[in-house]
């Protein structure tokens, strides 16, 4: 399973932004992935480029090609140690984030290529859990126009599906359930944001006042619980100026105890079971404060951990988290993020695997999920990007327990 050789180009994902795809030759079969992107980035996360630059980031890979040519693709967590050796710096600034991802996706899909086996066996031949997906049906913050919500999205859980395709299709009539209320309130056009979700100009509360009705209706119509939740990127909001969280919508600055009891009244007023990002990335004693307090819902982190290991051990330490997000991109290779996993299962913690803004048509996502045993995908509703993961999950349903499990509710 030795790489035969590797070819890069740059491409483009979804919002139009630059990435890094790599072809990779195992056994003259190819493996390909493509770098997503996000607009809502962690301090903590790996540098996409060299000098933000994709093509500087291409040129330079001449110069230790010829120490990737011969690695057995086979040992993920081995191509995972030469890629950090190679770049020599915490965030691979040196060589590319987008270029270590790119090679560490498609040097598995090439394995898996040459054995006959899709990418979610590769990572674990064992894999057999079914994520439950997360669909955003509102998008705001960083993901949309200023005058969309501040809360950057409101993402439906369907607790009480089935299968992967129930799920998809309880989400979707969420979506369009909460774009026809809209369309019949709003005085004009109604758009969407990068990842698909409705993109009003109302508050926040309005927002979740439209999806917690549209959730209603759609559970009298299908007889399926639905849950739902945030993702507020609360790092986004926080302006030092103030210093405090700026809610553009209404135009109010919260203190950080106020953004604790907003949470916590939003949490309460609309049964949320999953609040992620809900302060800044470095508040690992608020975050402890709203898991301790907030029983029965996921406080999870993202910004707050970046796919690190050593974030997460801190987090894991102050007990600030119960749930974790896990893009691969953050943190840079698939060896990295399946030791994230792995530490974040092994505490006890739901996992979800988690998209970018900017993400790509790859279907990869949803064998990472399967792969790495996440309890959630996170990939959006609508949009072809989107939807190649859905339909990629479909797919793998058919060929392995298709059935989903909601165990984690017992986490929150």
């Amino acid at each position: 399973m030795r790489i035969e050789d590797v070819r890069l180009r740059v491409c483009l994902n979804g919002r139009g932004d630059p990435g890094i795809e790599a072809d990779v030759y195992v056994e003259g079969r190819m493996g390909r992935a493509l770098s997503p992107s996000g607009a809502s980035r962690g301090s903590n996360e790996a540098q996409p480029f060299v000098s933000d630059s994709p093509e500087k980031t291409l040129s330079q890979f001449k110069d230790f090609k010829h120490r990737i040519i011969g690695h057995d693709a086979s040992d993920i967590d081995g191509l995972a140690h030469l890629l950090r050796e190679i770049d020599g710096t915490p965030n691979y600034s040196r060589i590319g984030g987008s270029l270590a991802y790119a090679v560490s996706v498609a040097s598995a899909e090439a394995e898996g290529a040459a054995r006959g086996i899709p990418l979610c066996r590769v990572l674990d031949p064992r894999a057999s859990v079914l994520p439950f997906p997360l669909g955003n049906v509102v998008g705001g913050g960083k993901h949309a126009s200023d005058l969309s919500p501040a809360i950057q999205e409101i993402l439906v859980v369907p607790v009480g599906a089935k299968t992967p395709a129930e799920a998809v299709q309880l989400n979707l009539a969420v979506h369009k359930t909460v774009g026809s209320k809209l369309s019949t309130t709003l005085s004009y056009p109604l758009g969407k944001g990068d990842e698909g979700g409705w993109a009003p100009g109302i508050t926040d509360e309005q927002a979740l006042q439209v999806v917690s009705e549209s959730v209603a209706q759609v559970q009298d119509e299908k007889g399926k619980k639905i849950r739902f939740g945030v993702d507020v990127a609360a790092d986004s909001l926080y302006d030092d100026k103030k210093p405090g969280y700026y809610y553009r919508s209404t135009k109010k600055t919260l203190s950080r105890e106020e953004q604790i009891s907003f949470i916590s009244d939003l949490r309460d007023r609309f049964d949320l079971v999953y609040i992620e990002d809900p302060l800044r990335e470095d508040d690992f004693d608020g975050y402890a404060s709203l898991h301790a307090s907030l029983k029965g819902t996921l406080i999870v982190g993202d910004d707050l951990y970046t796919t690190d290991v050593a974030l997460l051990k801190k987090g894991i330490e102050k007990k600030s988290t119960n749930a974790v997000i896990m893009k691969v991109n953050q943190i840079g290779t698939l060896g990295e993020a399946r030791s994230f996993s792995r530490m974040a299962v092994d505490d006890g913690q739901v996992v979800a695997a988690s998209h970018r803004s900017g993400d790509n048509e790859g279907a990869q996502l949803a064998h990472f999920a399967v792969g790495f045993g996440c309890a959630m995908i996170k990939c959006g509703v609508v949009g072809g990007e989107r939807t190649a993961k859905l339909n990629e999950l479909i797919r793998l349903s058919e060929t392995l327990d298709g059935t989903l499990d909601p165990s984690w509710l017992a986490k929150a």
